[in-house]
């Protein structure tokens, strides 16, 4: 199975939050932090009307969660088996 990929910022509440729920789930993720990663700032702002919309979540079945709330990320985590 692909791994989970994590688009964040060290500073962002929000990604720290989502990271938190990843970790105490022994997820094992890639984290991208756009601050230090053009590329991967580059998509996140593709992928959100040209925003820096952190956390940006892409999971192994193509799906993308945008600064998920604590339940519709545990939700999507569930349903994916992780």
């Amino acid at each position: 199975m692909r791994k989970i990929t994590v688009y964040g910022t060290t500073w962002c509440g929000d990604t720290k939050r989502a990271l938190r729920i990843m970790n105490e789930r022994q997820i094992d993720f890639i984290w991208i932090d756009i601050d230090q990663d053009k590329d991967g700032e580059a998509f996140v702002k593709s992928t959100n009307q040209g925003n820096r919309s952190v956390p940006t979540i892409v999971f192994p079945d193509g799906g993308i969660l945008v600064e998920p709330s604590n339940p519709k990320l545990i939700e999507k985590l569930d349903a994916l088996g992780f």
